[in-house]
């Protein structure tokens, strides 16, 4: 088995050189895409040559195009005809965020060369996936659980696989998906592709490489613990009781928000305590249905919950452009997941700022755990209102005044329909608010910091409701906040 590692910096090589198709590479430009990363200017010669792949990066490094990519070009050339419930191409992925960004980056350039994509996962109805099984598709992309269910009952067959990926191996490791990654690829033809991409390649990804791969080539273009250089790291020493007034003095400034946590529940508490304080925010944890784990991620990616909440569930795969702000309100237990947590900002060249929130009782765990991360962050002890806050999020606080219990919209109705309740509860909630503007939580910004509300688009502003489908979030045309009338 073979490394090469490669510079951390986009290539200057474009894909055409690389060997990728003109009829791609056009696609490509049109789609604004010109610049091969240094993970897809390793890979794609070795790739598109069908040989068996090892590609490691750390997130955000350009992953998805390095397999999609040669996936594309391959299957386009090939004179295989696509068949009723027998993929061509299979992606495995651990969640289903992860799964549907995928797709979501492979489908206008698939659409361009004729090919059809389905997205197999658990959470949602199974009859339209297997209704596309029959009708035939050429790449699956899928979470081993459910793929593995419509293989038991016969739905679709894995033996007409040309190229098989597994993206994101060693989190497929972590969350026990193993022993059914390894089921399914034994269902795939022993002599088609396989590449395996992940951001760290350990002993548990090794069981796969000896067991299904052929005398792969192995790139590397990152250390595995090496700091992203337009990333700072920050920890905050904070009192208990100062946790939700910095939380609410961090994410009011403007952009985008990512705040973890540990559990569940806590994603869900915090969410309601923050939009409370006046930071619209969406929850997003296992708890949720599909449907409000999606609409979540879609009210954040838009910009209309400028917040996110979430427990490690975001911590893999999930991207969305230009947050420049991720929050450990609860630090990890282990060094990955900090790494990886921290990977949702200063993405593809862009910079961010990653802030560990610590009390008295965690100096020792987050010591250890920076350490082992290989980043030596800044420390300081802050309480709200300390300057450090408007320097790590530059920008004018807004806060947004949720309407009383009795005037707000019902999720259904804002979505302009009826909706399931999920489990997930709301992820928003209201409190009484003081003429300063100050939750009972203490959580508004030190006088003097504060604006209006937060405006959308357009100069218009927005209104927050609250939403019964899991912390979907929800605003209704013509609602009031601060006087004014939304569009």
């Amino acid at each position: 088995m073979s490394t090469l590692t490669s510079a951390a910096v986009p290539t200057a090589e474009g894909f055409l050189a690389l060997g990728l198709s003109p009829r791609l590479t056009s696609a490509l430009s049109r789609a604004g895409v010109t610049t091969p990363f240094p993970i897809q200017a390793a890979t794609l010669p070795d790739s598109l040559a069908g040989r068996d792949v090892l590609g490691r990066g750390r997130t955000g490094s350009g992953k998805t195009y390095a397999f999609a990519l040669p996936i594309l070009d391959r299957l386009a050339a090939s004179p295989a005809k696509r068949l009723p419930g027998r993929p061509r191409a299979l992606i495995l992925a651990p969640t289903r965020e992860l799964a549907s960004q995928i797709h979501a980056a492979m489908l206008p350039l698939a659409k361009e060369l004729g090919l059809r994509t389905l997205t197999v996962f658990g959470g949602v109805g199974a009859q339209p996936q297997i209704a596309s099984l029959r009708t035939g598709v050429d790449i699956v992309i899928a979470c081993p659980g459910r793929l593995e269910d419509h293989l038991r009952s016969g739905h679709v067959r894995l033996d007409n696989v040309e190229i098989t990926v597994v993206d994101e191996a060693d989190h497929m490791a972590d969350l026990g998906f193993l022993p059914v990654v390894r089921r399914l690829l034994d269902a795939t033809p022993k002599n088609g592709q396989r590449m395996l991409f992940s951001a760290t390649l350990d002993a548990a990804v090794n069981v796969l490489v000896k067991r299904f791969m052929r005398a792969p080539v192995t790139h590397s273009v990152d250390s595995a613990r090496s700091p992203v250089e337009k990333m700072t790291h920050h920890v905050l020493h904070i009192g208990t009781d100062a946790r939700i007034p910095v939380l609410v003095d961090l994410a009011s400034a403007p952009g985008r928000t990512l705040v973890f946590t540990r559990t569940k529940h806590g994603a869900k508490s915090l969410a309601r305590k923050l939009t409370a304080a006046g930071v619209p925010s969406v929850e997003l944890h296992g708890n949720l249905s599909q449907g409000a784990r999606t609409r979540n991620l879609a009210a954040f990616s838009s910009g209309r919950a400028p917040t996110m909440v979430a427990t490690d569930i975001a911590a893999r795969g999930i991207h969305v452009d230009d947050i420049g702000l991720v929050v450990h309100a609860d630090p990890p237990v282990e060094h990955k997941a900090y790494l990886h947590r921290s990977g949702r900002t200063a993405r593809a060249g862009a910079a961010g700022t990653v802030v560990t929130l610590m009390t008295d009782t965690q100096v020792r765990d987050v010591r250890d755990l920076t350490r082992k991360a290989g980043i030596t962050p800044k420390t300081t002890r802050v309480a709200a209102g300390h300057p450090l806050l408007l320097e790590l999020a530059p920008g004018t606080r807004a806060l947004v005044t949720p309407p009383p219990a009795s005037a707000q919209v019902p999720a259904q109705q804002a979505r302009g329909g009826g909706g399931r309740r999920s489990r997930g509860g709301p992820a928003s909630g209201s409190s009484r608010r003081t003429p300063s503007g100050r939750g009972r939580q203490g959580g508004a910004p030190q006088p003097g910091k504060r604006s209006a509300p937060r405006r959308g688009r357009g100069g218009s502003v927005e209104a927050w409701s609250s939403s019964s489908s899991g912390g979907a979030a929800s605003f209704s045309s013509g609602a009031r906040v601060g006087g004014r009338r939304s569009r």
